[in-house]
């Protein structure tokens, strides 16, 4: 991460910045240790694991706002949900000091803001728990929006993923994807957090196309790949949709993660026959072609089918629940961890986007895999 973050201008974390509460007490060892090195500034957007703790830690660090007084809960709600930590400010000033240099320093001026350059704008909004942009907010995206550079929109929420539409909607009605999709407003791309993995969705708006991403494989468990159907979604076809890790690959890891726990070694499937299974189930030409002859046994459908991979032969969406539930019950700390950054290279003329691998094997610590890249026009 360090070596792809040299000569960047800043960063940016697309939602959930600790994970899963966003308590401030977190910040030390999930933000300022991990980033010490990285020697340049840090933006965000909250996602909605920030907002479970009343939306006080993110504020008071990316923000410098005074502890925030969150209003109490009343009923059912003010009783089952988790009252936010109180800051150790005395803590966090001292762990501020891992990122102390002058060139580490940014302030923003709210969950939602715009970083403006020359040949583009970057525009985060904040989308809450629930995913619903309010009045105010959304006033503002539109005065932004009439900027006449080319943006990108960072949102906590992802419009497209797993093959499904998703725009976040406006209070006054609408979504945000109407505000993207206007051609007056010049967005090139729209990049979304809160799922754990990467997507890449070019999809076509009148005489234009959309880079819809979802880029949020840089932080706590994997979100499995294996359980996105063939894609179809908003006319995209199989061929130009993207995803890391490969489905192959994240069908064969759980395999091995759940033969292990379960103590079922019949679930296992190695890489070679993970990715014939994924290939004949989505009916696609692999990324990676396997090496040698591989026959698709009863077996290995079988542990396809409990892994979400592969239909049942009655309606039981295991997939929904393999990704809803048994992912977020997944999370391990040997290598390989199918973590990801997106790189954004920008000129007047062009921008590109960049999707690294991130495994931590130490094949590839000092030139990690190239992923996916596409190149955009900003004429």
């Amino acid at each position: 991460m360090l070596k792809l973050g040299q000569g960047t201008s800043f960063a940016v974390i697309a939602s959930d910045v600790i994970y899963p509460t966003g308590s401030g007490n977190e910040y030390g060892d999930k933000f300022f240790r991990p980033y010490m090195d990285y020697d340049a500034p840090i933006y965000a957007i909250p996602g909605n694991h920030d907002w479970y703790d009343g939306l006080g830690g993110f504020m008071r660090v990316f923000c410098d706002t005074p502890a925030l007084k969150p209003k109490p809960d009343r009923g059912l709600r003010g009783l089952l949900w988790r009252k936010p930590e109180t800051i150790d400010e005395a803590r966090l000033e001292q762990v501020r000091e891992l990122r102390g240099k002058p060139s580490q320093q940014a302030t923003q001026p709210g969950p939602y803001w715009a970083i403006e350059s020359d040949s583009l704008v970057v525009v985060g909004v904040d989308t809450g728990i629930r995913g619903m942009i309010d009045k105010t907010q959304t006033a503002w995206l539109r005065r932004v929006s009439l900027d006449p550079r080319p943006k990108i929109l960072v949102t906590g929420k992802p419009i497209y993923t797993r093959n499904d539409y998703k725009p976040s909607p406006l209070e006054e009605g609408g979504t945000i994807d109407d505000i993207v999709r206007d051609p007056a407003h010049r967005y090139v791309a729209a990049i979304g957090g809160d799922v754990h993995n990467y997507q890449r969705y070019p999809v076509k708006v009148g005489d234009r196309v959309i880079q819809y991403i979802v880029s949020g494989g840089g932080g706590a468990f994997m979100h499995a790949t294996h359980t996105i159907g063939r894609v179809d979604v908003a006319g995209v076809h199989e061929d130009d949709f993207k995803c890391y890790p490969l489905r192959g690959d994240s069908l064969s890891f759980y395999s091995q993660l759940y033969a292990r726990r379960l103590r079922m070694k019949w679930l296992y499937l190695t890489p070679r026959e993970a990715v014939c299974i994924m290939s004949q189930h989505i009916k696609n030409e692999p990324v990676r072609t396997p090496e040698g002859p591989v026959t698709i046994t009863r077996r290995m459908r079988w542990a396809a089918r409990l892994l979400g991979a592969w239909p049942w032969p009655f309606r039981l969406p295991v997939d929904k629940v393999f990704h809803r539930y048994l992912s977020e019950l997944s999370d391990w700390d040997t290598p390989p961890f199918f973590k990801q950054l997106l790189h954004v290279d920008v000129t007047p003329e062009e921008l590109t986007l960049r999707c690294f691998a991130a495994t931590g094997c130490l094949s590839q610590e000092l030139d990690p895999p190239l992923e996916d890249e596409v190149t955009i026009s900003l004429a």
